[in-house]
């Protein structure tokens, strides 16, 4: 019998790690109930099977791959399920949280009999050029996971517990998408000022690494900016009100929300990015 692994979410992350897992043998599992005709069609498109949320608790293994806001959700979700499951094996979180919120799906699932482990995703979708993603999990002193690097998955295993996982994720999205945030908000000034052919030249000059790495960055953060806003929260939660780094990622998450709204208006903002980018994607 193949290996039966279980996605929750299939956006273009959970899709693209699916038919990964797919392609290296394993049976995937995923809701589409409600789900758009879109969603469906890249379910089928990655070879998933769609199925109700009884079959999803019988998976060798489940992942959650969703949007930050929807972690909990999906943690309460499934409970019930996990708990009258016949066999227990682990459900880990690679959602963009930080250490706290995990703890709540730890309790949230806590006497369902499964090992909850902490995951994070660093790196783009899997596709057939790449390899794809590290996929980081702590707390797995068990070796659940060592069914996601035999079906192809770049597994990273941290020893270390519970929480280490998504404190990595909220540092080193911190730092990544943290520098998109300021890059965005600073040519936009640049824009606004008159002064974005010069910036864009003394760039060129003093810092060409960094312009080409926006000219990249920054267009391709403008469909994802509304999955970015939740996660700006979490780290800025990671990080606590004490630290004046937490005021900085909150008005993170108000740049993005800018993107995102902007993204389903005319699109003016990412045209102002792209004309001092001179990048006309």
């Amino acid at each position: 019998m193949p290996t039966t692994i279980a996605i929750i979410g299939a956006g273009a992350m959970g899709s693209a790690v699916g038919h990964r897992l797919t392609q290296h043998g394993a049976r995937v599992l995923t809701l589409a109930d409600g789900r758009s005709a879109k969603t469906v069609a890249r379910i089928r498109d990655a070879g998933m099977e769609p199925v109700v949320i009884d079959e999803i608790a019988a998976a060798d293994l489940i992942l959650s791959i969703v949007p930050p806001a929807e972690a909990i959700g999906v943690a309460e979700l499934l409970s019930p399920k996990l708990r009258d499951a016949k066999t227990k094996s682990a459900f880990i979180d690679f959602n963009a949280i930080n250490p706290a919120t995990m703890q709540q799906i730890t309790s949230t699932l806590a006497g369902t009999g499964w090992d909850v482990l902490d995951g994070a995703i660093i790196g783009s979708p899997p596709t057939a050029e790449s390899t794809g993603p590290k996929f980081y999990v702590s707390g797995d002193q068990a070796r659940h996971s060592s069914l996601l690097e035999k079906h192809g998955l770049n597994l990273r295993l941290m020893e270390a517990p519970v929480g280490a996982a998504s404190a990595l994720k909220m540092v080193y999205a911190g730092l990544n998408k943290g520098l998109v945030g300021l890059g965005a908000t600073m040519l936009l000034a640049a824009a606004g000022s008159g002064s974005a052919e010069s910036l864009r030249g003394e760039m060129n000059d003093s810092l060409p690494e960094l312009l080409l790495r926006f000219q990249k960055s920054i267009p391709d953060m403008y469909p994802k900016a509304y999955r970015w806003v939740a996660e700006m929260h979490e780290i800025a939660e990671f990080l606590g009100p004490d630290d004046p780094g937490s005021a900085l990622f909150k008005a993170m998450a108000d740049v993005f929300a800018r993107i995102a709204a902007d993204q389903n208006a005319d699109g003016q903002l990412a045209a102002i990015l792209n004309g001092v980018l001179e990048n006309p994607a």
